[in-house]
């Protein structure tokens, strides 16, 4: 019996009727009240739990939404710590102001994805951490590709949900090429476009996202470094 038909029922002025439409029976078919989805944006709370990737996207635009998602972490009280894979590293001048913390954000330099993924083990084990970015390297270089065994993510998963922590994969894989794999629960694209004199917007964009479906948009308008127009 639908909603619609009880409420017709229920205004009805026989008692008689009434007391039958408090029967458990019928109050099992009303449908439940259903809370709007919530948490599809760029934000620790929304990535908390999950194994999470951002790529494609130009060097930049991925830095810059890690950073936001590292400024978002620590305005919440939750330590961060970054992993890079290479030589690459953010410039720590832009970081910090993007609003972060450098004093509490420890980093980690590894040279091959499997020593990142070990170092991000580690930190996620020992539950001091609400979020480990790991940056897989690999912006610019055709013979390099982020990678992650899948036993290494399996666990990265197993303890992002035991410690309510998140983890955020950046990576290059091209949008038409398969992610790093299915245990991913997030993954997104991160583009960059000028607004005007020194201002920039940088856009994520949900590509698959196990919880919320695909599809979702978070922007952020960014101040270009000193003297760039």
């Amino acid at each position: 019996m639908s909603d619609a038909a009880l409420s017709l029922l229920e205004s009805t002025s026989h008692p008689e009727l009434a007391s039958v439409l408090q029967h458990p029976a019928l109050t099992r078919l009303k449908a439940p009240e259903i809370a709007p989805s919530v948490g599809c944006t760029w934000s620790l709370s929304a990535l908390t739990g999950r194994l999470c990737e951002l790529g494609p996207g130009a060097a930049p635009a991925v830095l810059s939404a890690a950073v936001a998602l590292v400024r978002d972490a620590q305005k919440t009280g939750e330590p961060t710590a970054w992993v890079a894979t290479g030589p690459d590293l953010f410039y720590p001048p832009d970081v910090v102001a993007a609003g972060v913390d450098l004093a509490a954000l420890p980093v980690v330099r590894t040279t091959t994805c499997a020593a990142a993924g070990r170092a991000a083990d580690l930190l996620l084990r020992s539950g001091a951490f609400g979020l480990v970015v790991v940056d897989l390297g690999g912006r610019g270089q055709s013979s390099v590709r982020a990678n992650l065994d899948i036993p290494v993510q399996s666990r990265l998963v197993q303890l992002a949900l035991k410690h309510e922590a998140a983890v955020l994969c950046l990576t290059d894989t091209p949008a038409g090429q398969s992610s790093l794999g299915s245990l991913v629960s997030l993954r997104a694209a991160a583009s960059r476009r000028r607004v005007g004199p020194g201002r920039y917007t940088c856009e994520v964009t949900a590509i698959k996202d196990k919880r919320h479906g695909p599809g979702w948009r978070w922007q952020e308008v960014w101040r270009g470094p000193s003297g760039l127009e």
